[in-house]
């Protein structure tokens, strides 16, 4: 299964479902991207949670991220 699969089956989980052990290292790779990417637009791991938590969804935080990540370049 490619990773991009592996990543939509695991975010298309429910909470009571278990990963199987590849969508969960494709779960934390995707993360860490996401981190990382974070880092380097300066916005910090406790601020994408504070975004998230108000209400952006993950696609609206990447393009936040993307956005920035324009600004600095």
């Amino acid at each position: 299964m490619a990773t991009e699969q592996h990543l939509l089956a695991a975010l298309s989980h429910g909470p009571a479902e278990p990963l199987t052990t590849a969508q969960e290292e494709t779960l934390r790779r995707a993360v860490a991207k996401v981190i990382e990417l974070g880092a380097q637009t300066g916005v910090t791991v406790d601020e994408m949670i504070h975004l998230l938590d108000s209400g952006l969804n993950v696609a609206e935080l990447l393009e936040y991220l993307a956005a920035r990540s324009g600004e600095i370049a």
